[in-house]
């Protein structure tokens, strides 16, 4: 059973940095697409950036300069650097990847929270 599972969160004063690791395990052929998300209190959850196989990325425009999506293949891992961090960054951060399995599957993890005071 695949499973993706998020490290690295955690209470940061404005302006600090954290990095964000999730790893998918199981039965995994390949992954494509993979990114994170983030839900905040009252808030929809929002796309923050997303990295292809190839190496495309892709940002919010509220996190371009600030953070950076990156992946290792080998380790089916991806990372989210968050420098400049301001306290509305604060949410529960979600990792998301298309994995192919027995057929191609959508799947989340199951969140990190990461707190911005200010």
């Amino acid at each position: 059973q695949v499973q993706l599972v998020e490290s690295g969160g955690g209470l940061v004063q404005a302006g600090g940095s954290l990095r964000l690791s999730c790893a998918a395990s199981g039965s995994i052929f390949s992954i494509n697409a993979m990114g994170w998300y983030r839900q905040a209190p009252g808030k929809q959850r929002e796309l923050v950036a997303q990295i292809t196989s190839g190496g495309y990325t892709n940002y919010a425009d509220s996190v371009k300069g600030r953070f950076t999506i990156s992946r290792d293949n080998a380790k089916n891992t991806v990372y989210l650097q968050m420098n400049s961090l301001k306290p509305e960054d604060t949410a529960v951060y979600y990792c998301n990847a298309d994995i192919h399995e027995l057929g191609l599957r959508n799947y989340w993890g199951q969140g990190t929270q990461v707190t911005v005071s200010s």
